[in-house]
């Protein structure tokens, strides 16, 4: 049983960092244990090494299929270890980037200092200075709370900029109002067909995409970064992007909506899946009287 207590680690050299640091020098994640208080771990030390290396060989296995063979690798998983570090050198990598949120590990940053492989964060291509818009899918419905109607503005301003069709359908002013009321209208106008896609916005985006969800042909998707919105398009043909007013600042929530509208659905064995979504929609659909 591993514990962690304010007194008495003072095995392997003076005080308690000495402690902390003696108990986990056989560690085999090779860093010292960040804990600066008292904990109590109901795991035994196999079980903990088991659960992490299970995770970590998970991420890798997701985001080694990204790799490509160039000198700059824009790595698109959420933690970075030394093993995808020393497989990108294998193929010539000597530049990553790094979306916004990603975690490096210890041993991947002397991995990266080691191999001379520098680090940037994301930065996404240049917009087409055109006045028609590189990806274009049809109008787009867009709505929002009070809490979101400040990045509403700012989204549907850029949109327009572009050169896309912009359907809002409010709320008009930051007054309190209730989110299902606009959520709704979003979700018609993309469900009857009115509109290609939707964006609504609220404090969080949880709240609107229930909302959304509940009215059939919807699959809206809650994202907070690049890779949730790469992966909602790709993987589940998400038609509704869920963003939280209050989570999310206008520059990435922008990057976010241009990566929505240009990232085609993946097809494959996604097509499959959100077919079978469909079939537990329409397992569940019931006609409304008088019609």
């Amino acid at each position: 049983m591993l514990s962690f207590e304010r007194t008495g680690c003072r095995s392997g050299g003076t005080g308690r960092r000495a402690g902390l640091r003696s108990q986990w020098s056989s560690s085999p994640w090779g860093f010292e244990s960040p804990l600066r208080h008292q904990f109590l771990l109901p795991m035994e030390r196999e079980d903990v090494e088991r659960i992490v290396k299970e995770v970590m060989a998970r991420l890798s296995r997701r985001a080694s299929s990204q790799i490509a063979s160039s000198a700059a690798w824009t790595f698109q998983g959420r933690l970075l270890t030394e093993e995808e570090v020393r497989s990108a050198a294998e193929r010539g990598v000597r530049e990553i980037a790094l979306l916004p949120g990603t975690l490096v590990t210890p041993l991947a940053r002397d991995a990266l200092k080691e191999l001379g492989i520098s680090v940037v964060p994301y930065a996404p291509p240049e917009p087409e200075r055109s006045s028609r818009p590189k990806s274009n899918p049809g109008p787009i419905a867009i709505g929002a709370d009070h809490a979101g109607f400040a990045l509403k503005e700012t989204i549907k301003e850029a949109l327009v900029k572009e050169g896309h069709t912009v359907r809002d359908f409010g709320t008009s002013s930051p007054e309190p109002v209730d989110y299902p009321d606009f959520a709704l209208k979003v979700a018609q106008a993309v469900s009857s067909g009115a509109c290609a896609t939707g964006i609504v916005v609220d404090g969080a985006g949880f709240a609107s995409a229930v909302v959304a969800n509940k009215l059939p042909g919807i699959r809206a998707a809650v994202c907070w970064d690049l890779l949730t919105v790469r992966l909602a398009r790709e993987h589940m043909d998400a038609n509704v992007l869920a963003i939280g007013g209050k989570l999310i600042g206008p520059t990435l929530a922008l990057e976010m909506v241009k990566l929505w509208l240009e990232t085609p659905f993946a097809g494959g064995r996604h097509a499959r899946r959100v077919s079978k979504i469909s079939d537990v929609e329409g397992r569940y659909l019931r006609e409304l009287p008088g019609q």
